[in-house]
């Protein structure tokens, strides 16, 4: 195993630069909810002039009926933001990491390239809620049902063993990241695949049909094997490019060793 100082370090300013991009969200989400609650009352006082001249009663009825759809909405949302800033458990965590998924995180990206946020920026802060909101679950699984799911990308580009579908072909040079992994992953006995994208993944998935994975990849890719995964608990670790994406990456592995510590049980 290498040294780990300097990349505790390293860990450290990456888990400090998280805690901006949570609150970035938080405040999307908030200005998300400031939105709703406009579009509400014009929604509402339009119809209400047409709808008197039909009935008095009308007006107060479409009222009643479109405060509680906010409410349920607003308090959803308000129930998201207390759940990352307390970051407990608070008993309907994974529905919401359901709407998260499928319909906030759609209506948060558009909110905020209107407010000239960067896409990658938007996806790193969806990474951290989506982790926050599966730690809070505290879920616990078997080390044989769970799965360490890497990006090619991870391997030595110029490596003359390719790993795909086998990462038992490594050969433990050490020249990256995968011998350090492979040995990682047979300490904890927890399967350890290698993705080439979403289809392989996707596959792999479906053929070892873990209960909890630990995925490693960019932005992009995580965000999406997020949401292709649902509802399969899945916490995401970015990876480090010094080399440009997709090229020779490298992995926190005080990260990934972190999350397994939390996740698996009967580890040694």
């Amino acid at each position: 195993m290498t040294d780990k100082a300097p990349l505790s370090g390293t860990v450290c300013a990456a888990e400090a630069a998280y805690r901006p991009r949570k609150r970035l969200f938080i405040g999307l989400l908030m200005l998300a909810c400031g939105v709703i609650l406009g579009l509400t009352v014009l929604l509402w006082w339009v119809p209400s002039v047409g709808l008197h001249a039909i009935h008095p009663i009308l007006p107060a009825i479409f009222g009643t009926l479109l405060a509680f759809l906010v409410f349920i909405i607003v308090g959803g949302l308000a129930l998201l933001i207390l759940t990352l800033l307390t970051e407990r458990d608070l008993f309907i965590s994974e529905r919401l990491r359901g709407i998260v998924i499928r319909y906030l995180f759609p209506a948060i990206i558009t909110i905020g390239r209107l407010v000239g946020v960067d896409r990658d920026t938007l996806q790193q802060s969806f990474i951290v809620l989506n982790n926050q909101l599966v730690r809070a679950k505290k879920i616990r699984v078997p080390a044989e049902r769970a799965l360490i799911l890497l990006p090619h990308c991870i391997q030595l580009f110029d490596c003359a063993i390719k790993i795909t579908g086998d990462v038992g072909k490594c050969v433990r040079c050490g020249k990256c990241d995968i011998s350090e992994l492979t040995a990682l992953a047979a300490h904890y006995d927890i399967d350890i695949a290698v993705a080439t994208g979403g289809t392989l993944a996707r596959k792999i998935i479906v053929e070892k049909r873990p209960l909890f994975i630990l995925a490693v990849a960019c932005e992009r890719d995580l965000t999406s094997g997020i949401r292709d995964a649902y509802p399969l608990p899945v916490l995401g670790v970015l990876n480090r490019r010094p080399h440009g994406p997709c090229f020779n990456t490298s992995i926190f592995f005080d990260e990934v060793e972190r999350a397994l510590q939390e996740h698996i049980i009967n580890i040694s």
